[in-house]
Parts: structure tokens; sequence; C-alpha cells
């Protein structure tokens, strides 16, 4: 199973492993066991340990420590984490992916099986430090699926430099990959016990040299709006048309709190689906904050729309409903500051000048540290995820393959006397 991060990486990008909102089924889409499956049997041939799946789907692994017995200089090493998610959007397809790779020469990049996606310079400045090297995208017609196939394969290239350098030393290594991150439910069976690690990282970030600690806090939120049908013929005086009521609510959405016009930490108010009829009409917003209190000032927003909108239509009745999502991790992880601080010297030692981003939105890693595992997020060099101008850089990926080797290393001579 000696294989590079990109034979791995073009190999699971192939397998459809897209998720379903709104399902109750879990994981939402059982094609996400096609590559669960395969990677139970590539962790048992690359010769982890105590390799199994559940009935969710999520796949453990384990790679034993080395820290040498007879060096007493060592205390006990922490027991660490690596996670990844198999599922891609439920946004843009991910089947019949056909990944192209390439070595970039600058300038934009134009896709054989639809010219008029474009991957354009201008939008996508880590191009810039690509060219000459490598990278990957899909064809134009889909997504490519490296949001978080890449961080599959780095985790497991990480797992085989380890296990052929037996001089690396290393404390025991748990691994996971999980189904339906994408759908809000990564970590809705994940059993924490049973993982057994103290601290986790989830290898699902972007930009190379990039780390996260935190992320946006999230609701959704969902307006319903009734309304009554009729034939149109007859409709005057009778009908209450939920879609015309649904359009003045949209319209009131504040344009400058969109996600297409913030960045940073500005909050965001973003209509997500929408789905109606005259007779009713559902819209499911996403709102996201890195202050979890400013949630609430959103949702005030929205009652303040909603309470401007109901007496232009008195017929209609208009509800609101906030269903939590994760919550910003940064507090938790801060916790103990070993998590990150043998993080930063790990992609220091990559050849990094470390950056602290903030995540614009949430990775399994805010669940799981809400409920006790530490979890910060790892760079894997991919750019655009969920649509089909998605791409990634090869040597991002191999820079997180040696950050994840560096990582493990610093755990163990952390905890030398």
């Amino acid at each position: 199973m000696k294989e590079s991060v990109l034979e791995r990486f073009l190999r699971y990008v192939k397998i459809d492993t897209q998720s379903k909102d709104d399902v109750e089924e879990y994981p939402s889409t059982p094609k996400q066991f096609d590559l669960l499956n395969l990677l139970v049997k590539e962790a048992k041939e690359l010769g982890l340990k105590d390799v199994s799946i559940d009935k969710y789907g999520y796949v453990l692994a384990t790679l034993p420590g080395n820290v040498p017995k007879i060096d007493r200089a060592f205390g006990k090493v922490p027991t660490v984490g690596f996670i990844a998610h198999v599922d891609t959007s439920p946004s843009t397809s991910g089947a019949n992916v056909k990944p192209q790779v390439i070595t970039y020469q600058a300038g934009d990049i134009l896709l054989p099986g639809d010219p008029s996606v474009v991957i354009r310079a201008s939008e996508n400045p880590d191009l810039k430090n690509n060219i000459g090297k490598t990278i990957i995208t899909g064809d134009g017609t889909t997504l490519l699926g490296a949001d978080d196939k890449a961080g599959i394969a780095i985790i497991l290239t990480a797992m085989q430099t380890l296990l052929e350098k037996p001089t690396l030393v290393h404390g025991e290594i748990k691994v996971g990959f999980t189904p339906d991150e994408e759908v809000g439910n990564g970590t809705k069976y994940f059993n924490i016990k049973k993982f057994g690690a103290k601290f986790a990282y989830t290898v699902d970030g972007d930009t190379a040299g990039e780390l996260n600690k935190e992320t946006f806090s999230a609701n959704t939120a969902v307006i319903t709006v009734h309304g009554h049908n009729i034939h149109p013929g007859m409709a005057k005086g009778v009908m209450v048309n939920s879609i015309r009521a649904m359009a003045d609510i949209i319209a009131r959405t504040p344009k400058d709190m969109a996600p297409e016009t913030t960045d940073g930490y500005q909050p965001y108010i973003h209509p997500h689906v929408l789905q109606g009829e005259e007779e009713k009409s559902t819209l499911k917003l996403l709102l996201r904050d890195f202050r979890t209190e400013g949630l609430d000032e959103l949702k005030h927003r929205l009652e303040k729309i909603i309470a401007e909108v109901q007496p232009l239509y008195p017929k209609a009745k208009i509800e609101l409903q906030i269903i939590e999502s994760y919550r910003n991790m940064r507090e938790g992880v801060e916790k103990d500051p070993r998590v990150l601080d043998c993080l930063w010297e790990a992609t220091k030692r990559s050849g990094f000048d470390p950056k602290w981003v903030p995540i614009r939105g949430g990775t399994d890693g805010s669940k799981l540290t809400a409920n006790g595992l530490p979890t910060p997020n790892i760079f894997t060099g991919g750019h655009n995820y969920h649509g089909k101008t998605e791409w990634a850089s090869l040597w991002g990926m191999e820079k997180a393959v040696e950050t994840v080797v560096n990582l493990a290393q610093i755990w163990a001579e952390r905890s030398r006397s």
C-alpha cells in the first residue's frame, strides 16, 4: 500500500459520496459506504490496528505508539487523533468526477468539460504560489471533492510515512473518517470515548500554511409562510400567495450582511433553500456569527422583517423557527494550549510562517470540541469548495502530510522530562 498522496486522492475523488439534506437515514446517502468500506480495507492493508466500521459508517483505526520503553525521559504521550469526512456537498454533483492533473503555468484555467466554467486567477490568489507546481481540478461539470477527500489522503499518507520510518517517534494515534459532515451531522453518532483520543485535529482546511482554531457559531432559521390557494381565475380577494409574501421577506434581508458582501469576522444572513407554491412556502436561512450572542441579533433582524411583512399579507400566517447548528470552537480549544502550540510548531517545521485564520463555516471539530474533544483544523491545499471551480494544490497536500507527521513527533517530544 505504499502510495503517494496524489494516487490516493485521485482514487477517492472518483467515488461519488455526495450527502443529502433533510434525510432521516444515517448516513444520508448509502453510497458514502462505498468509500468508507474501501478505507477500512486500505487502513488494514496499510498496517493500522483495531480498524472498524459501525452501522453509522464511522471508520476508526489506531497507529500504536513507538516511544522507546527503555527511554525513561519520555512521560506519557497523549493519544492524538486525526479526522476527515468522506461526503461531498449537496450543492454540486459529485458523480462521475473527472480529475484533471495539470502543471499550472499562470493565468485563468478553462475546464475541458464546460469551458464556461473558469478558475480565474483574479479570484484565486493562492494560484500564484502554485506556478510551476501540480494542481488538480475537476472538468467543469462536477465539484472535485478535495473537501474532504484531500484530508483522507493526507491522513493515510502520513500514517504510511510513520509506519515506514520507525525512527520517527510518536505516541498512539487515532484515525477517524466520518460521513455527513456537509449536512451538519458528521459527529451525530460519533463516540468520543470509543475514539480514544485526548486531542484531535480535523484535516479539512484550505490554503497551505493556514490553521483554524475558531469557526462561526451557526444557527439555521426556517421561515414558513402559509397562504391560501384557489384557481387564479377566481383568485380576487381570496387567494393569499405565500410566494409573494416570501419574496418580500427575502427582499428585506440586508444585502450588506450576505456571504457575497462579507468576509473575515463579519456575520451573515444567507437565504439558502427555498421551496414554495401559493399555499405554502418555506425558506431556510443560514445565520452565522463568530460571537454566539450575535446569533440572537440576527434572529431579531428576521423577526423585525417578518413584523414588517405580516401587515402586508394579513390573511397569511408567517412562522419562524430557529435550529441550533454548531458553536465557535475557539473557547474549547484554548482551554489547553498544547493542542494549538504543537500544531503551530509542526507547521513551522514544514517551512511555513503559519497563520490563524477564522473559518467562515464549520468543521466536525466544532461539535467535537463542544463535546469535550479539542479539535482545531489543519489545511489541505484545497480551494473553492462546493463548486465546479474547486481545485487542489498537490504541494499543499504534501505539506499537510509533512505537518501531520511533524505533529505526531512534537507531541512525543514535549512529553520528555
